[in-house]
């Protein structure tokens, strides 16, 4: 399985397999960003299968497949850096660097995924794929990486049904290691909301959905509008 990963990152230096691979968020906007959530050379035939899967799922409207960019250009994070971020903090030089962290690895070699949002259901399925920069012990995706994409599923479960809202608890049972570059599916509900306080679940299993690898549970607070971060 290693070397067929290795085999797919030799080709990374190919030119995108979709030409859709950019897109502009604003109409004012001259930087065209990079969308990584759409099929690239390291993507296994799994992941490109479960892409194509989804994406005609989309073409009802009741699945939306979402962007993914290494800067924070969606309406959404602009919104909150602006609302709760002291602009003090902000420095332009240090923010123009800032990258999120599961696109900030080369192709390939870090987090592959993709993710869908059913809004009715307030559910997040992500098809992810470890490279080989993940690995914990020989030949199988660290803990902390696991933990990394179900914090990212659970969260935009989250803030696309509700708005900004930040980790406040995440409790994970790890079930079975996954391999390296294996396709893994996550499955993330928004089951409960008291107040500010959204409750979801997460599992972890492989691509034909018959191993857990883990589940876990989460609690987000969403943001205060009236308070700042710093």
């Amino acid at each position: 399985m290693l070397r067929s990963c290795a085999a797919r990152l030799r080709t990374c230096g190919a030119r995108p397999a979709n030409p859709g691979a950019a897109w502009r968020l604003f109409s004012s906007e001259k930087v065209v960003h990079k969308d990584y959530a759409l099929p690239n050379p390291s993507w296994s035939k799994d992941l490109r299968l479960r892409f194509d899967q989804f994406m005609k799922k989309c073409e009802d409207g009741s699945w939306k497949r979402i962007p993914s960019h290494r800067q924070n250009t969606s309406p959404l994070l602009q919104d909150f850096q602006n609302r709760f971020l002291d602009p003090k903090f902000m420095k332009e030089e240090k923010m123009s660097k800032a990258q999120k962290f599961t696109r900030s690895f080369e192709v390939g070699l870090g987090f592959e995924y993709v993710m869908f949002f059913n809004g009715a259901e307030k559910r997040v399925v992500c098809f992810f794929q470890g490279g080989p920069h993940l690995q914990g012990l020989p030949g199988f995706v660290h803990g902390g990486a696991i933990a990394t994409i179900i914090d990212i599923t659970t969260g935009a479960c989250v803030n696309i049904s509700e708005g900004i809202a930040m980790t406040a608890n995440l409790n994970i049972n790890y079930k079975r290691p996954i391999p390296l570059c294996s396709v893994v599916v996550l499955n993330s509900q928004l089951h409960k909301i008291e107040g500010r306080k959204h409750f979801v679940s997460c599992t972890v299993q492989s691509n034909d959905e018959k191993t857990l690898h883990a589940e876990a549970a989460a609690l987000f607070i969403k943001l205060d509008p009236d308070k700042r971060l710093t």
